[in-house]
Order: C-alpha cells, then structure tokens, then sequence
C-alpha cells in the first residue's frame, strides 16, 4: 500500500514554498513527536538542499519521552540541523526557538541583515497554534482540517527575524506503508486517503505490540486474556466497553475505530510514539525495495511492449 495524491491546495503549497524557499537563510520544520519520521516532508528536503535546518519535534506532551530522545539523538547527528522537543503551547517556545535558530547561522543580524526563516510542516502538526502563541495572539488561522492554512504569512518575531509561515503540505506519493497508516492516526491525512477501521486496527496492532499496558489501562480490560488479543479482538472489546453497537448488539466498528483514533489524537490512551529510528530505517529499506521491484517490472513491460511493437509478425 502507497498512498498517492497531490490535491490541489497541496501543488500550491509546493510552488509557494519553492518561490520562497530561494530567498531564506534556513528553514524550520515542524515534525509531530508521536511520528517524526513518518511527518519529515522529503519534498521538503530536496527544495531545501544546502539550508540550515531546525527540526522541531511537536506535540512533546502527547509523545513517549524516550523515543522524543532518541529522535532528537537521531536528527541532531544530522548535518546542518538542529532538533528540539516542544509543546506547541509552550509559552517560553519564542524564544527557544530564535536562540536555537541564531545559533545555527550567528551572522545573520541586525535590521539591514535580518535572519530570514521558512517554517514548514505536514497539516494538523500544530504550525499555526504554534505561532500564535509565539506571537500572542490569533495571527495564523487554526483548525483540525488539513491545510487550514492557505496563503503565505511573514511574521515578525523580531525586527531582525522574519518568519514565512506557509500552508501544511504533504508530498505526492508516501511509499513507506507505516508512515500511511501513522500519518492517517494522526489526522494529517484526511479521511478520504484510508479507511478509519482500517487505520484503527493497524494502530490497535502497533499498541499492543509495543504499548501493551497502555491499552489494558486505558480499556479497563483483563491482563491476563488481553496480553494474547489480536487487533481485532482489542477493536471489538473497546466497542463494547465504550458502547459502540448497533441494534441487536451488532459492533458499530466505524463508531469505534472514530473512537479509538480521537483518544489516540488527544492522548488519552497515553504517551506513545508510533515509530523508532531503527524502526523506521527497516520500513524505509523495504518500502525502496518495493519501489525498486515496480520499477523494473515496468521497465521490463515496456521493453516487452516496445519489442512486440518493432517485431510484429513475432
């Protein structure tokens, strides 16, 4: 499964920010802390090449501690980029952010050089609560749809710090099945991209694996049976415990997998982070295997097709 698209307010954001992405000192991107790969834009990197780099890792508060260090670990061995860990209602978060962004390129300042930063993310990664609290106030529109955000805004944090807000985009192919799945959980891909059940069961499988006791918790169930449940048997004890049933006490799955998904979203199941760095190495390895097999095939049909062609009486 690859996640293919590019809707139009998508292509808009990319041309926005490739027009501006020239005219900037660095750029800053905002990464969701329960999924920091699965949210780092690749498109994003390539129209960035060269530039300094501040990752940010979002939604600190909703995230397991210690994966949030090894991911800062992770990135921060990085060349030209710096990770930080934050909540975006963090009131000290402007300041943290034009050090950490000064320290990164010191000669940028002063009015007649002023530091000139970018600030990208995926929609719903929290970009624009962000930003209004680094200002104070309601400047960026916010909502839980996304690209909520439409138009490019610059932002004075400073008289000599500009900052270039622009919309949420995602990129036009997600090859790395994981990365669908926890991009879906999250919110930032829409509803129309994956079945909710099916992004519910994925994640359920995912928690249960590596967030066990979370579960148990959290959906009151019994340890000893529910340490041997399947996805679907963790689906269908929620929709029961949580009321989720249709007449005749049929299970409501989709009601139940909204369900599931909201508590994820507001972490009220607990603290978890959906992804590691080996983790995500080991997907990403797969996914471009993938992709290298679809490749060939296609080129060898071609090559079939292209023969036919030249030999017809064959």
């Amino acid at each position: 499964m690859a996640i293919q698209w590019f809707p139009g307010h998508m292509n808009k954001a990319k041309k926005a920010i490739a027009d501006r992405i020239k005219n900037v000192d660095m750029v800053i991107e905002m990464l969701d802390a329960r999924l920091p790969a699965s949210s780092e834009n690749p498109l994003l990197a390539q129209l960035s090449k060269g530039k300094p780099k501040l990752k940010i890792l979002n939604k600190q508060d909703l995230a397991d501690p210690e994966r949030t260090q090894l991911w800062l670990a992770f990135f921060n061995a990085q060349n030209q980029t710096k990770a930080i860990a934050l909540d975006s209602s963090e009131k000290a978060a402007v300041n943290k952010i034009i050090n950490e962004c000064r320290a990164l390129l010191p000669n940028r300042r002063g009015i007649d050089k002023p530091l000139r930063v970018l600030i990208c993310g995926i929609p719903n990664v929290g970009k624009s609560t962000l930003i209004n609290s680094m200002l104070g106030k309601k400047s960026a529109k916010t909502g839980n749809e996304p690209g909520i955000t439409k138009a490019e805004q610059r932002l004075f944090l400073a008289d000599d710090f500009w900052l270039y807000d622009t919309p949420g985009m995602l990129w036009p192919k997600i090859i790395v099945e994981e990365s669908g799945y926890n991009l879906a959980a999250s919110g930032a891909v829409g509803r129309n991209a994956l079945d909710e059940e099916e992004v519910a069961l994925v994640l359920l499988d995912y928690l249960r694996r590596h967030y066990l006791s979370l579960l148990q918790t959290r959906y009151a169930a019994d340890k000893n049976p529910s340490s041997h449940w399947d996805d679907v048997a963790w689906l269908e004890w929620i929709a029961k415990k949580r009321g989720a049933l249709l007449g005749g006490g049929r299970i409501n799955y989709q009601k139940c997998a909204e369900n599931i998904l909201t508590d994820f979203r507001e972490g009220v199941i607990g603290r978890i982070t959906l992804e590691t760095p080996n983790q995500w190495e080991q997907w990403l390895k797969v996914a471009r295997q993938k992709e290298a097999a679809l490749k060939a095939e296609r080129a060898a049909k071609k090559a079939a097709r292209q023969g036919k062609s030249q030999n017809p009486e064959s």
